[in-house]
């Protein structure tokens, strides 16, 4: 099952990113959707596109 990751390093200042996107109503993530996270250090966003199963 396709699942954003709730963490992530921030490409700018190697600080802790989260998650702001709440999920889906239907609780389904689709490769292609639009996630968002924030940096706790230097407050940058950064909006990622899910990829597919056969990206990785």
């Amino acid at each position: 099952m396709l699942e954003p990751e709730s963490q992530i390093v921030c490409v700018d200042c190697g600080g802790r990113c989260f998650l702001l996107t709440h999920p889906p109503e239907d609780g389904r993530w689709e490769p292609g959707d639009i996630v968002a996270y924030r940096c706790e250090d230097c407050r940058d966003r950064w909006d990622l596109v899910l990829p597919d199963a056969d990206d990785d």
